[in-house]
């Protein structure tokens, strides 16, 4: 899809340097996975000492 945005110069440059990203697309496009990504993170911990899941990890890798 393309959109027409404004975007601060040096941020974008700052991003694209620390993520070693050739171009603003791809740059916008990792942000963006980022973004939802700690978002489901956040939302999956908002269950954290809800769920008992009585998971057995020995098992579960095969050590037992």
């Amino acid at each position: 899809m393309r959109t027409t945005i404004d975007l601060p110069e040096d941020l974008l440059n700052e991003a694209m340097k620390l993520t070693h990203t050739r171009t603003k697309t791809g740059v916008i496009v990792l942000a963006l996975e980022e973004l939802i990504r700690k978002s489901k993170i956040a939302n999956l911990k908002r269950y954290k000492g809800i769920i008992d899941l009585d998971i057995d990890l020995d098992t579960l890798r095969n050590r037992g």
